[in-house]
């Protein structure tokens, strides 16, 4: 009991610090990253308030004390963090090290340069470290599930790239046309504004802050419109079928390369559905 006891005093900080900070199974760690992103989101709402012109011009000082505030103790998170881990430099290189120092440097740089609407939206980027409640919920679990989308998404990426050159030639030929047919008479001053109208609309988004008057160029715009529509679900469809082949290669299962119905044997050669070969 007694040597039990003197191997807890004799223990480095540096490990005290590092199982406070970085493990989520103990109760320390899990207070410690509570409190942190209580902290963060407090920080966030700060930075948001100070962008409203009546919040600034009310409660400018207490937000910009608040802001220093949040800024000195997220400092000392990231000293401490780079102190208490073995390679501090691939810490500081990883997601989360770059994250934790964006979080605090537009803070500094407004020191010596104006505090600006730049600084401001990269100072909302400290958001990201809330993703650590992953870790403090214990949804580690569900790291499988975003590695088999990353691997969707992986796979499908030569495919979805063929379909951006596609739809990009496709948009320069409409807004051209568009450019032509209305003329800048009609809103479409330049073919780079008229492919801008041929994105919104192939998109569905439809701002309409540019839009045809005339019977060809209204009956061009209809085409575009019912063409958004089909061309949407291409990249949603490439992404699921990867998907689907990656669930079966996890089950240990063959997928049908035509149909993508799962379930087969994996000596399987035929879809028992489609009766194609797999």
């Amino acid at each position: 009991m007694n040597g039990s006891a003197e191997k807890n005093v004799k223990r480095p900080w540096r490990d005290v610090f590092f199982e406070v900070i970085f493990e989520a199974d103990t109760a320390a760690g899990k207070w410690f990253d509570i409190i942190l992103i209580l902290c963060i989101v407090l920080s966030v709402a700060v930075v948001m308030l100070d962008s409203v012109a009546s919040a600034h011009s009310r409660y400018g000082l207490l937000l910009k004390a608040a802001e220093w505030f949040f800024t000195i103790i997220f400092t000392i998170e990231y000293i401490l963090r780079l102190w208490c881990v073995r390679l501090p430099m691939r810490y500081a290189r990883s997601f989360f090290g770059i994250v934790d120092l964006l979080a605090v440097l537009p803070t500094y740089i407004s020191i010596l340069a104006p505090s600006g609407r730049y600084l401001t939206v990269i100072r909302v980027i400290r958001v990201l470290r809330v993703l650590r409640i992953f870790r403090v919920l214990g949804l580690g679990a569900h790291a499988k599930e975003a590695a088999l989308l990353r691997e969707a998404l992986y796979a499908s990426r030569r495919k979805i790239q063929v379909f951006l050159l596609v739809v990009l030639t496709l948009v320069v030929i409409i807004g051209s046309l568009m450019y032509a047919i209305e003329g800048g008479e009609n809103g479409f001053t330049s073919i780079p504004v008229s492919v801008y109208w041929a994105v919104v609309t192939l998109t569905t988004v439809g701002y309409g802050d540019i839009s045809p008057t005339t019977a060809v160029g209204q009956f061009l715009a209809a085409i575009v419109m019912v063409l958004g529509y089909s061309i949407i679900v291409v990249p949603t469809g490439l992404v699921t079928v990867e998907l689907s082949k990656a669930h079966g290669r996890k089950d240990g299962a063959r997928v049908c390369s035509n149909c993508s119905s799962e379930g087969h044997d994996p000596d399987a050669e035929f879809c028992k559905y489609c009766g194609c070969k797999i």
